[in-house]
């Protein structure tokens, strides 16, 4: 009888071993991640609370004790809110469209989400200057269509504040949408219709269901451009409109005041950084069920 020779079996790396090759290969990506955003974040914690005398709230008691910068802070979540809500009613069905399109219709439709990226948010806000203001494309064209008899204003007004934020954020709600649309069963529809469902509760009680992690993305991603946003209110509505970003900007470039713009900051951040927390959440529980 002859002997067989066994292939020789590897044996598994130790664990221990393994975490430190996870370390070491990560530590890069780590070492930029606190040196780009660590650190400066930090910094402006500790900006925010240095005092003449040491450390001190006293720019979080002005920023959230004064009726005026309350109404600030109101003001950034307010456009966020509506922003991100328009943004999903327009953007869910676009989404949709475009998951089902085909062919050269497809393509259109992708180039027209992917496009205005190319295009810088300074550059997009002042397209709605120019389109707005009273010589503009908008008031020419309903002068033409006799619908107004004398140009109306829309520039520097809270209605083109909001057009234009929804417009610039948008595909960034169509796109989380789209890539989990996409990805769905055909069939799924044809399946709940062969268990008695109508069109209208299969579509409410199982795709939407499924749709939910795309939509708590777009959620997040337009809520946390919209509450941050600079240039869209400046260009857009000026100082009618007061948010958290303008006012931090004044108190670094005019009012020399770098504390309370660092505690600005850092209630800003806080915003937004819950809001994605709540949206990892509300996904999370959604992936659960």
């Amino acid at each position: 009888m002859t002997d067989t020779a066994l292939p020789l079996v590897k044996a598994p790396a130790a664990p221990g071993r393994e975490r430190w090759l996870a370390v070491a290969l990560a530590a890069p990506a780590l070492l930029i991640l606190l040196a780009l955003f660590a650190l400066p974040l930090a910094k402006l914690l500790a900006a925010s609370v240095a005092g003449p005398d040491g450390p001190t709230l006293a720019e979080y008691a002005k920023l959230l004790g004064t009726p005026y910068y309350l109404g600030v802070i109101w003001n950034s979540v307010r456009l966020a809110l509506l922003t991100t809500g328009i943004a999903l009613v327009i953007g869910y069905p676009a989404a949709f469209a475009l998951a089902r399109a085909r062919g050269a219709v497809r393509s259109a439709l992708l180039a027209c989400l992917f496009l205005p990226l190319a295009a810088s948010v300074i550059v997009k806000a002042f397209a709605w200057t120019i389109l707005l203001r009273s010589d503009g494309l908008v008031n020419e064209t309903l002068l033409a269509l006799g619908l107004i008899d004398a140009p109306i204003r829309m520039i520097f007004t809270e209605t083109a504040l909001i057009v234009g934020s929804v417009n610039i954020f948008l595909p960034f709600m169509i796109l989380p949408i789209y890539t989990v649309v996409a990805q769905l069963d055909p069939r799924l529809m044809e399946a709940a219709a062969t268990l008695g469902a109508a069109p209208a509760e299969a579509f409410v009680r199982v795709v939407v269901p499924l749709t939910v992690p795309g939509v708590v993305a777009g959620v997040a991603l337009v809520f946390s451009l919209a509450v941050s946003a600079y240039v869209v209110p400046t260009l857009l509505i000026g100082e009618r409109y007061p948010t958290l970003s303008t006012t931090i900007a004044k108190a670094y470039l005019l009012a020399r005041q770098p504390t309370f713009g660092a505690a600005a900051g850092v209630v800003l951040l806080v915003i937004a950084v819950a809001t994605v927390a709540l949206s990892t959440r509300l996904a999370r529980l959604g992936g659960a069920r």
